[in-house]
C-alpha cells in the first residue's frame, strides 16, 4: 500500500526566534527567498505523498498566504486550525477521522530535504507502529535522543536529556511514519506531545518503533544562528556555481552567496551571505550574514547577523552578532552587537 498523506505540525510560536516571529509564523520564515517550510513539502512530494494537511496555530493566516494550495509543489494542501493548543500529538489525534491507516507526520519548524521513499520502505519491512527518522548531531542535549538494536528498533528514548544522560549521538529528526491505529493511545480534548508522550507510551507497550537513518538534508531552525546556517548551507548547496556579476558590481565576492530577484550590491565587500529579493547593499561589507528582502543598506558593515524585512541601515553603521527585526531604521554611525533590535 502506498502512503500518499502527510501532516505537518506547524503550530508553535517559534518563541527563540524572536522578534522574526513576531509577525509570521516560523516555518514559512526564509531560506533563499522560500518559506523554510517549502523545501519540506517539496520533499514530501517527491516521496510520494499526495496530501499534505498542516496543522496550524499561531498567526496561521500567514501561513496559507505563503504556502497556498500546494499546486506549485506537486501535491495538494489543506488546513486544520487549532481552537486552542493541543501538543503536536493532540493536534493529530484532531484529525483523526481524516487520516488513511499509514501516513506520515512531521515537525514543520525545521529546514529539510530528505528522502522519504526509504524511510516508508524501512516501515513496510519491519512492520513498525512508528518508524522515526534519526541524525547526528554534536550537542543532543536540545533534543530527543534514541539506542537502537542492531536491527534499527528503538529501544530507549528520551527527549532533551541533561550532558550526564546522553547515551547516544542519534537525535529525533521528527519526521515519522506511523500507523493510525497508534492515535487510540493520545487522548482526546488535552495537550499530548509526540515525542516526550506518545513515542515512550508505545514503546512502553510493547509496540515496535523503528528508527531510520535520515537521508539528505535536515536542520533545525529554532533560533536565529540556526535560520542563518540554513540560509548559508542552502546557498552552498544550490549556487556554489552561479555568478552574480551582473547584481554586483564593483563588489568583491567570497562564496557562498545568494542574491535574490531585484536585489544588488555594489561597490560592497560580500562573503558568506544572503541578500534577499528586492535588498540594495551599496559600499558595505556584508559577511556571515541573512539580509531579509526589501532591505537598504549604505556605508555600514554588518557580520553574522540577520536583517529583517524592510530594513534601512544607514551609513557608518555597524552590526555584529544580532537581530534586526522587520521594519526597523538603524541611525548613522550606530553599533549594534550582540543583541536584538526592534522598533
Amino acid at each position: 500500500m502506498n502512503v500518499r498523506q502527510a501532516v505537518v505540525m506547524v503550530g508553535g510560536k517559534g518563541t527563540r526566534l524572536r522578534p522574526l516571529t513576531n509577525n509570521r509564523p516560523k516555518p514559512i520564515l526564509p531560506v533563499l527567498d522560500r518559506p523554510c517550510l517549502s523545501y519540506l513539502i517539496e520533499s514530501l512530494a517527491k516521496g510520494g505523498i499526495e496530501e499534505v494537511i498542516l496543522a496550524c496555530g499561531y498567526r496561521s493566516e500567514k501561513m496559507k498566504e505563503a504556502i497556498g494550495n500546494g499546486s506549485g509543489e506537486g501535491t495538494v494542501i489543506d488546513y486544520s486550525y487549532e481552537d486552542v493548543p493541543m501538543g503536536t500529538a493532540g493536534a493529530i489525534k484532531l484529525l483523526e477521522d481524516r487520516l488513511d491507516d499509514v501516513f506520515v507526520a512531521v515537525n514543520g519548524d525545521v529546514f529539510a530535504d530528505i528522502d522519504l521513499k526509504k524511510e516508508i520502505d524501512e516501515h513496510k519491512r519491519t512492520g513498525a507502529s512508528i518508524t522515526i527518522s534519526l541524525t547526528r548531531v554534536e550537542n543532543p542535549c536540545e533534543f530527543g535522543i534514541a539506542r537502537l538494536d542492531g536491527d534499527g528498533r528503538i529501544l530507549e528514548f528520551k527527549e532533551k536529556p541533561k550532558p550526564e544522560e546522553v547515551f547516544s549521538d542519534l537525535i529525533n529528526a521528527g519526521v515519522y511514519v506511523m500507523e493510525k491505529e497508534v492515535l487510540k493511545h493520545v487522548p482526546k480534548g488535552q495537550m499530548y506531545d509526540f515525542s516526550k508522550e506518545l513515542t515512550i507510551d508505545v514503546m512502553n507497550k510493547g509496540y515496535r518503533v523503528q528508527g531510520h537513518m535520515l537521508n539528505g538534508i535536515w536542520m533545525d531552525v529554532g533560533r536565529p544562528k540556526d535560520l542563518l546556517r540554513a540560509n548559508i548551507t542552502a546557498a552552498e548547496r544550490w549556487f556554489s556555481d552561479h555568478e552574480w556579476n551582473d547584481v554586483t558590481k564593483g563588489s568583491k565576492i567570497t562564496k557562498p552567496l545568494y542574491i535574490g530577484q531585484g536585489g544588488k550590491a555594489t561597490d560592497s565587500k560580500l562573503s558568506q551571505s544572503i541578500i534577499s529579493k528586492g535588498s540594495a547593499v551599496r559600499r558595505s561589507e556584508i559577511s556571515g550574514s541573512l539580509i531579509m528582502a526589501d532591505c537598504d543598506i549604505c556605508d555600514a558593515t554588518i557580520s553574522g547577523s540577520i536583517i529583517g524585512e524592510g530594513c534601512i541601515i544607514k551609513r557608518g553603521s555597524i552590526i555584529v552578532d544580532s537581530v534586526v527585526a522587520d521594519d526597523v531604521i538603524i541611525e548613522e554611525n550606530t553599533t549594534v552587537r550582540e543583541r536584538t533590535v526592534e522598533q
